[in-house]
């Protein structure tokens, strides 16, 4: 098993971009990096949080609203009704929010962290923020759902956020909040 440092991942590293493996047995491990995934987002003080934005190629999410954590393993969309349209941030492109249409209502299939089937219904917040987080699992990021205009105002953020990313990856600039095995 390997050893990984968690820590917010930045807009620029690679691992944000890649499409995570899905998980087809649930282990300890899995329940302990969902756990720290989950101290990690409160830490940062988001509402979502998907593996890769941790360093971590498995598909998994940790979600928290306000109304109680969601930790889900292998989540996918399987109906979707409506649209909504909502600014959304996102812990690895700080400082940067963009109008993403998404649908209103969702049914999310997954595994809870035990790796026991959950269906989740969900509308509004809970529905966007659902469906952020499983694009971070495909390796979408919300900045590929900004306009051309809006794409042009953030270059400069964009390219803070890139060189910032790869001294990180280089020096490992951010103070580790645990170790997890997988």
């Amino acid at each position: 098993m390997k050893e990984t440092a968690l820590r917010i991942r930045l807009f620029g590293d690679p691992a944000l971009r890649r499409k995570t493996e899905l998980v087809h047995k649930v282990t300890d491990s899995h329940m302990y990096a969902l756990s720290s995934m989950a101290q990690l987002m409160y830490k940062g003080a988001g509402i979502g949080l998907a593996a890769p934005q941790a360093g971590l190629n498995e598909a998994m999410i940790v979600v928290d609203i306000g109304s109680g954590l969601f930790k889900l393993i292998n989540p996918k969309v399987v109906s979707m009704k409506g649209i909504q349209v909502l600014s959304e941030g996102c812990l690895s492109i700080p400082g940067i929010c963009i109008k993403v249409k998404r649908a209103k209502k969702i049914l999310v299939h997954a595994l809870d962290e035990f790796g026991k089937p959950v269906d989740i219904q969900a509308d509004d917040l809970l529905a966007c923020v659902l469906q952020h987080e499983i694009d971070h699992l495909k390796g979408k990021l919300i900045v590929d759902y900004a306009s051309f205009f809006e794409k042009l105002k953030i270059k400069n953020k964009l390219a803070v956020l890139r060189k910032r990313s790869k001294i990180e990856l280089t020096k490992d600039a951010e103070p580790n909040i645990c170790q997890v095995q997988l």
